[in-house]
């Protein structure tokens, strides 16, 4: 007899997210077994999990991307559901709890803490320099309220208002991707389409195709295919490409069912089921539907300004022609072995490969194997999808970062780690994770093709328990939440993964609205 009791209703709910009550009381008892910490062996450190690419390999696999990639199916894919409301968290606050907002007020220790003083001050003296301040004024005037004598009178309230609510620009409720980021002489650029211009330095074909793919929320997609519209004649035109950008949503059925505090179905003041979204692993479902050679990871809020593209293009196609090498000496190790019997002198050349180049050593029970037993091994971990990611030196941004990890038999492999992932009443680990010295931001290039150019199932290369657990609350209730393994960490878990460090300035993330503020954001 099943532990849970469910209700007519309940089974509606259930099935109308595209679930099964296997599926929901499964998920039910990972919130019981509680957080699944990984066991970290060590940081991966450059040489030791990290590959360091001389000007020498640079330059064989930009010449490889040169003269390959242009023949391949190429795709951008980027996630872009999230709102910007932790992006404007401050400014936010200050606009609930305040109505009126003077320079007095700022110096005076505005909000909870010293932070966040200085972050609202520094925001509010600064308003000129973001991008989106032209429209803002312009929705000030429509208003009949002047800008310029609220600056002049150093009154901020109407600025926050008419910035962050629906009084105006609704910036605290759309996605990153719909917000302006950058100013250029011409016009000013949302996230979104500095991802076009982006895309176009690396993700174009031959025959001028650019193609790329966003996950974004339901309520936002008429959004984003509005400004599509708008602005796909231009960029092709002054990028000589054609955009082939496609939408999709996160399905029903990779959301999970919330609990209570005792792990028990959570049940809103109806008695209704609550499901939530199950975080940016469930996307492994969405890059799944893309049959494509070559897909490129990157976060929606990791853009830059013209100034600074030129050297994020060229390390994305550094990377993506070192991926190329890779894959096409795992195809060639792949059609010996299936066609050829086994030989002691090929086993022990691939065997350096997988455990040198793809950081897979084989447990000590491998070297004990016959020819045909090693080979079946080796063709099995050659046999899976590829990914090369880029990592960063660390720079004190929160989030996560390589390491070597241990399976429950001692295996090991490099994974991306994020902090809520390890232990924090493990010392052990937790000293392991201080000697961290590089950070993943989110900048994958992926062969998800097998040897015979079929698509791999992606979703059977996933850690099914490398589950997060959140907690959340809701009517004013807590509650726990169950994400999916995250899209470049236990989604991706048993891909074969290749870490090399590429240089800071490819990293220009916004989570907090003053990183546009950073030179890499300005127009000059």
């Amino acid at each position: 007899m099943t532990e849970w009791q469910w209700s007519k209703k309940d089974l509606e709910q259930i099935g109308d997210h595209g679930l099964t009550v296997n599926t929901v009381e499964e998920q039910i008892r990972k919130f019981q077994k509680g957080t699944p910490y990984l066991r970290l062996d060590r940081p991966c450190t450059p040489g030791d999990g990290i590959r360091n690419l001389d000007w020498q390999m640079a330059d064989i696999c930009l010449e490889a991307y040169r003269s390959k990639a242009v023949r391949k199916q190429l795709c951008k894919f980027v996630p872009a559901s999230g709102a910007a409301t932790r992006m404007f968290k401050t400014p936010i606050k200050a606009n609930n709890r305040y109505e009126k907002i003077r320079t007095s007020d700022l110096n005076a220790g505005l909000l909870d803490n010293e932070d966040e003083a200085s972050e609202i001050r520094e925001f509010l003296e600064n308003l000129r320099r973001f991008a989106f301040f032209p429209d803002l004024n312009h929705t000030l005037t429509r208003a009949d309220i002047n800008a310029e004598e609220l600056l002049t009178h150093t009154d901020y309230k109407p600025f926050l208002d008419y910035l962050l609510t629906a009084k105006g620009l609704n910036y605290g409720s759309k996605p990153k991707g719909l917000l302006k980021f950058h100013t250029y002489p011409e016009k000013t650029r949302t996230a979104f389409e500095e991802h076009l211009v982006e895309a176009a330095g690396y993700s174009r074909t031959r025959e001028g195709d650019c193609s790329l793919h966003f996950t974004v929320s339901p309520a936002h997609q008429s959004g984003f295919e509005n400004l599509l519209k708008q602005v796909a004649n231009l960029y092709e035109s002054r990028l000589e490409a054609c955009f082939k950008v496609g939408f999709s949503v996160q399905p029903p059925s990779t959301d999970t069912i919330a609990v209570d505090m005792d792990n028990q179905p959570f049940r809103r003041s109806d008695g209704s089921l609550l499901f939530r979204p199950g975080g940016h692993g469930a996307l492994i479902e969405n890059l799944n539907q893309l049959a494509t050679d070559i897909v490129f990871i990157k976060n929606i809020d990791n853009v830059v300004h013209d100034r600074f593209k030129s050297e994020t293009i060229e390390w994305k196609q550094l990377l993506c022609g070192y991926l190329m090498i890779l894959q096409e000496q795992i195809f060639r190790y792949i059609e010996t072995i299936t066609q050829n019997p086994p030989d002691t002198t090929l086993i022990e050349e691939i065997t350096r490969f997988v455990a040198e180049d793809l950081c897979t050593p084989p447990p000590e029970s491998f070297y004990t194997g016959d020819l045909e037993s090693r080979r079946r091994y080796l063709l099995d971990q050659l046999n899976r999808p590829l990914r090369v990611c880029g990592m960063v030196p660390n720079s004190g941004e929160p989030g996560g970062g390589p390491f070597w990890v241990a399976d429950k038999n001692g295996q090991l492999s490099i994974q991306i780690v994020e902090t809520s992932q390890i232990d924090p009443e493990d010392e052990t680990q937790q000293t392991i994770q201080k000697g961290l010295t590089h950070f993943n931001p989110v900048d994958l290039v992926c062969a998800p093709l097998d040897v015979n150019g079929q698509p791999f199932d992606l979703r059977q290369f996933v850690d099914s328990e490398a589950v997060f657990i959140a907690h959340k609350s809701e009517d004013g209730r807590d509650l726990k939440a169950l994400e999916h393994p995250g899209l470049w960490n236990g989604a991706m878990a048993l891909w074969n993964t290749v870490f090399v460090e590429v240089p800071l300035i490819t990293f220009n993330p916004v989570k907090r609205i003053n990183d546009l503020l950073r030179d890499p954001h300005q127009a000059d």
